[in-house]
């Protein structure tokens, strides 16, 4: 049984690394080479508004199975996944609309703030933060 907890972890992994590796082939998302570039000599890009919201919503909810999926076999805790669930929903609520005002203002509030917000939307940064927490609250609760 443990090995197949740590391959659906692998598998998880696997999945966020796929979601990143052919994100230019699975996403619409005009902004990826404006932000690998150097954004302040590019020019803004054209972009369908309802395209980029579909593709951010999928992108988001692809990221969320895998992260759900390590998160459930690295600690096999239901109550444990559900609230990295919840976590990572509200990060997404909170900042997809402020995302979304950036593009439609063509960043006016400025290209590197757009670029951390876009980030949270776009990669798994939550698990990055929830994995140690959940972790470290494991060992504690091993040594009592």
């Amino acid at each position: 049984m443990k090995i197949l907890n740590w391959l659906l972890v692998f598998a998880g992994i696997i999945g966020i690394i796929s979601v990143r590796v052919f994100e230019d082939k699975i996403f619409y998302d005009p902004f990826l080479e404006f932000f690998r570039g150097d954004f302040k000599a590019t020019q803004f890009p054209d972009f369908e508004m309802g395209a980029l919201v579909v593709s951010l919503v999928f992108r988001f909810c692809l990221n969320l199975i895998f992260s759900s999926l390590i998160i459930q076999f690295l600690f096999q805790n239901k109550k444990w996944t559900l609230w990295s669930i919840l976590l990572m929903g509200i990060t997404f609520l909170l900042f997809f609309p402020i995302y979304i005002w950036c593009m439609y203002s063509k960043m006016e509030i400025g290209y590197l703030f757009t670029f951390s917000v876009r980030r949270f939307l776009i990669q798994p940064i939550i698990l990055l933060l929830i994995v140690p927490i959940f972790y470290y609250q494991k060992r504690l609760a091993n040594k009592l």
